[in-house]
């Protein structure tokens, strides 16, 4: 493999940590990266990058954009999330080939008729999936060389200085469909191109795998419409069926050196909603809007940077968590589309996006959402759980047809509208999906506390899963439920071993706090015979297998090799179905099993593996552990840009995956274990610094969320704990395990009588109230 060397430099406040040389895969490129300068919680480079997935990411959930250069052409690559080729995966026939089907050719030992039906097309068909939406181009060769690019996270705008004095600002605005650039100080004209994707040619197209991407060629579109005016450009392309998509940039240059344009792509589909075409949204905001237009993008983002903060003294941790947040602010809106596998930053390399850019649920949509809950960013997760409740109806259809059972299940890979795409079945059909997915509504409750949520989306979703499970589960030769067929991502990846026939740990977590959850949430409702049902169900599980080692994957077969995934884990985390405050034998379990798992190795770990690890450590209260973690993924994982690449970069053997397809999860699994070892709240008592290294002397927080809807800041100093501020949204009692080095604790609010439980303060606080605690 080619290997290039880049110095990163970051700069947090007034730090200044040279990070060293990190080796960058260049399998794809040879060119020399930019290098970062020091610059606060901004990316700042000395050149354009390179590479697509190098660039300065904007966007605002429904468009997106990347900065980078392109043969010498500054390059803004333009995507819009529902640019989809939605045609059906013409494998899925379920009448002929169901969950039975599938079962019965794994017990007669034909499993290469299943991996034929639903595996292989996934591979060798090029849709549905996402697509790009082309680009623009400026011939910036006039200008000469740059002295830098920089992203300003605070207000999400890309600033190119040259040399020569010239300056490009560029932005897309936080919530309208519209992005805006403009150029000053320039010495002549100026004009942009649109440059459609490659989508039309008459070369003979190229078969790829999904994970390298194939050739845009494949979906057989016809060539692009493309109109030009003096100051105008429009791109028509007409897709799948009825799908069609428009890009239109419009600009004014009036004086010489000055050049103001915005830009926007919109689709539309016969079967879908239509909307505005690009020309019309465009030409309703006139060229000299574009202060404004500044202005209310700049106060959504002051906004979203207001609602919760970190400080804490590691400066590549602290960086990585701000581009983490600051990405996540990108991506996620209610009323957009969940984040796929690269969201609004499809590649622009004239294939299609690794895997599709499709909705993986057997970890990437869920893991990208963890931080939203603690992080105090639930309007941002809304759009997840908006999306899953409109497709519902999709996502019954689909459980009753392949499983044939009258509960709710998901497909573990999908497509905008919810879909099934295939793939490997063991997961793109897997039987627990819908209640990873639920477990989404379950913290939309605990950390909202709504209850209108909790009676009409919440406990529906979660009993619907559990009325799948009934209903697909048998009853085994020891009297308890198991499913005909388990799996665990992506454990013997597709073959016939894939499936199990004892249920899985990770299945059996899944089960488990189905069950449990519906029974908690059904008493919550009052709902007392249900909650009896669900307990009862419950109780007619195994239990988790275990053997001194910790969790095993199944009950016959214990972890002994190194995996990417963490799925047999998932009882312990993100569940919490097996946890330290639930006394010393799962303390014991947890810690046997995070041994097991470190001594396999990583050499088959990806990035979100570390990021995940650091999740681990920190309900373990490792943070040595958890923090060493982080760093590794943000050094080894991530690109000059912060964009989680899956395999090694730095050349140091972290893993045997060295190639780069990006995707997003692992970035946000990262700003969660960060959080995680903040602030803590999922067993019902907050803890405040649970899992922060012993170095780290100084650390703060304001206005994390916990579980029951309080909002909290703290803050440490010389190691010791001086101030905690809990805020109730909706009132209720809080428990709060003491932060401080005794039980002499000032609560500012003398109205307020704190009852002690061992070491547990318990303060009932009234709506919208908040106290502040210091320690004497």
């Amino acid at each position: 493999m080619n290997m290039t060397h880049i110095k990163i430099y970051l700069k947090i406040g007034a730090l200044c940590l040279i990070m060293g040389q990190t080796l960058i895969s260049c399998e794809e490129k040879k060119q020399e990266l930019p290098k970062k300068k020091p610059s606060g919680h901004e990316l700042v480079f000395d050149n354009l990058a390179s590479s697509w997935d190098e660039g300065i990411p904007l966007g605002n959930a429904m468009l997106g954009a990347l900065v980078w250069k392109n043969e010498g052409k500054l390059r803004i690559s333009l995507d819009r999330a529902d640019l989809w080729d939605l045609r059906p995966m013409e494998n899925l026939d379920f009448d002929n080939y169901d969950f039975n089907w599938v079962w019965e050719q794994w017990k007669n030992n034909t499993y290469e008729n299943v991996q034929q039906k639903y595996d292989s097309p996934y591979s060798q068909l090029p849709a549905p999936s996402k697509i790009p939406g082309g680009a623009m181009e400026f011939n910036i060769q006039q200008l000469g060389p740059i002295e830098h690019v920089k992203l300003s996270t605070d207000d999400a705008v890309c600033e190119v200085k040259w040399k020569n004095g010239t300056t490009l600002n560029i932005f897309v605005h936080a919530t309208e469909p519209i992005g805006w650039y403009k150029f000053e100080n320039l010495s002549d004209t100026l004009k942009p191109q649109i440059v459609p994707p490659l989508y039309y040619s008459d070369k003979e197209s190229k078969v790829n795998d999904p994970v390298s991407g194939q050739d845009l060629r494949r979906l057989n579109y016809p060539e692009g419409e493309l109109e030009t005016t003096e100051n105008s450009i429009t791109y028509n392309q007409k897709g799948w069926s009825g799908f069609e998509f428009q890009v239109y940039t419009k600009w004014n240059q009036e004086e010489d050196d000055v050049l103001v344009g915005s830009w926007s792509i919109t689709s539309k589909n016969d079967s879908l909603n239509k909307t505005k075409n690009a020309t019309e949204i465009v030409e309703a905001q006139p060229i000299d809007k574009i202060d404004a237009s500044l202005a209310s993008h700049k106060a959504w983002w002051q906004d979203f940077w207001n609602r919760s903060n970190i400080t804490v003294p590691d400066s590549i941790l602290q960086h990585q968590w701000y581009m983490e947040k600051y990405k996540l602010g990108s991506v996620a809106r209610k009323g957009a589309p969940p984040i796929s596998l690269q969201s609004i930053w499809t590649a622009d390399n004239g294939k299609l996006p690794p895997w599709k850019g499709d909705f993986h649920h057997d970890l990437n949509t869920e893991l990208s959402y963890w931080p939203t809950y603690s992080g105090n960013h639930l309007d941002l997760e809304e759009g997840f759980i908006d999306w899953l409740d409109a497709h519902k109806s999709t996502f019954l259809k689909y459980t009753k047809e392949f499983y044939g059972t009258n509960g709710l299940n998901v497909p573990g890979v999908t497509t905008l509208t919810g879909e099934p795409m295939g793939g490997w079945i063991q997961y793109a059909f897997g039987p627990t999906t819908g209640a990873w997915l639920g477990h989404h509504f379950y913290l939309h409750w605990r950390y909202s506390m709504d209850r209108t949520f909790l009676e009409q989306r919440a406990y529906p979703w979660i009993k619907g899963v559990a009325i799948h499970f009934d209903e697909l589960s048998i009853v085994g030769e020891d009297g308890k439920r198991r499913l005909p067929l388990s799996s665990t991502p992506e454990i013997n990846n597709n073959s016939r071993d894939a499936w199990f026939d004892k249920t899985t740990n990770y299945d059996l977590a899944l089960i488990r706090w189905t069950y449990e959850k519906a029974s908690e949430l059904a008493h919550e409702l009052g709902k007392e015979e249900e909650a009896q049902e669900w307990e009862e169900k419950l109780s007619q599980w195994p239990n988790f297998a275990v053997m001194e080692t910790g969790f095993m994957i199944s009950p016959d077969m214990p972890y002994q090799e190194s995996h990417r995934h963490f799925s047999h884990l998932l009882g312990y985390h993100p569940l919490g179905l097996i946890d330290k405050s639930k006394g010393e034998n799962d303390s014991k379990i947890i810690a046997n099993t995070l041994a097991n798992l470190e001594s396999a190795g990583t050499a088959a770990w990806t990035g979100y593996s570390f990021s995940w690890l650091a999740n681990l450590k920190a309900r373990a209260f490792d943070g040595e552990g958890a923090a060493e973690a982080l760093k590794i993924f943000a050094t080894s994982f991530c690109l000059p840009n912060s964009f989680h690449v899956n395999g090694d970069q730095s050349g140091k053997g972290y893993s045997d995956f060295t190639y780069r397809p990006f995707t997003l999860e692992g970035n946000f699994a990262f700003m969660a274990g960060i959080q995680e070892m903040l602030i803590q709240s999922h067993s019902g008592t907050i803890r405040i610094f649970p899992a922060v290294p012993k170095d780290w002397k100084n650390v703060s927080f304001e206005s994390l969320r916990a579980e029951g809807a309080f909002l909290v800041s703290a803050s440490m100093q010389d190691n010791e704990v001086t101030k905690v501020k809990i805020t109730a949204e909706k009132g209720g009692k809080v428990k709060l395990k003491n932060p401080f080095k005794s039980k002499e604790v000032h609560v500012d609010d003398h109205n307020i009588d704190a009852e002690w439980q061992d070491d547990i303060m318990n303060i009932v606080l009234s709506p919208g109230q908040s106290i502040i605690l210091t320690g004497n």
